[in-house]
């Protein structure tokens, strides 16, 4: 008779668990309850962090799983634990990323430039603004491209006019040259760098213009690539090793965890 009686607070009080959340499919309801009595919940949340985000995560949690009792209670915030420092794996693992990319990109010795392209001669890393590269976006990459191939094939132009000589051939390959390659030739002018004639011109282009449009020009082409190799070089993975047997870890947690919840449904279900 006793053994009756305690077999049936024993379901009385399973019941009074379930009951608040599977019958009245009150979310609010389940999210109060999950904030109220959740024991890992005041622990697991630090000082700087979103009670409010973990405490949906377990009441979502508890919505699906309808814990009944207090261990499938503590597997299930036991889950949400769990789901929350994968998030903190997450986050560690961009800052690290980030530092690797800021150090790359600052570095003064071994840019990725160059490796960016290894068989592309000229390609050097003086003079490039590698953060801003790394910001282009696509757009931005088209349009520079676009600039560049159209300055250099301009400046070559112009060369070929001054080559090929005749009336005219100082003006008609000035007028060849895109606007701001003209004005920063009228600037040389002016300080009395170069004459204004076919033959300073020639030199201009030679020796200052067209090494600058063809480097432009490779640069826009390969802004991809230095992207590419930039955020390959800034992962350095043997700084993640560590954050990845951690999440490892806590994979293996949640499946076990998970399968106990399972198991015990079952065991109760008969």
């Amino acid at each position: 008779m006793q053994a009756h009686d305690n077999e049936r607070v024993g379901a009385d009080l399973i019941q009074a668990e379930i009951v608040p959340m599977a019958s009245s499919g009150n979310y609010e309801a389940v999210r109060f309850n999950a904030m109220k009595h959740g024991i890992l919940s005041r622990l697991t949340v630090l000082a700087h962090e979103d009670q409010t985000e973990f405490t949906d995560l377990l009441a979502a949690l508890i919505e699906e799983h309808r814990p009944a009792g207090m261990t499938e209670r503590h597997l299930v915030e036991e889950l949400a634990s769990i789901i929350w420092r994968k998030r903190r794996v997450l986050l560690a693992e961009g800052a690290a990323i980030n530092r690797g990319l800021r150090s790359v990109a600052q570095s003064q010795h071994d840019s990725p430039i160059p490796a960016a392209a290894p068989f592309e001669r000229g390609l050097l890393k003086e003079g490039c603004d590698l953060p801003d590269l790394l910001t282009a976006s696509a757009e931005e990459i088209a349009e520079r491209q676009r600039h560049a191939a159209l300055d250099l094939a301009a400046t070559r132009k112009a060369a070929a006019i001054l080559r090929k000589g005749g009336l005219n051939a100082y003006e008609k390959a000035r007028r060849a040259l895109i606007q701001e390659s003209r004005d920063w030739w009228d600037e040389h002018v002016e300080e009395g760098e170069y004459p204004a004639t076919a033959e300073g011109l020639a030199e201009f282009i030679y020796k200052t213009l067209e090494p600058i449009c063809i480097r432009m020009e490779q640069e826009a082409r390969l802004i991809p690539a230095i992207q590419v190799q930039t955020l390959g070089e800034g992962l350095q993975v043997h700084r993640l090793e560590k954050l990845n047997r951690y999440e490892t870890h806590l994979d293996r947690k949640f499946e076990r965890t998970l399968a106990m919840i399972l198991k015990l449904k079952q065991l109760r279900s008969g």
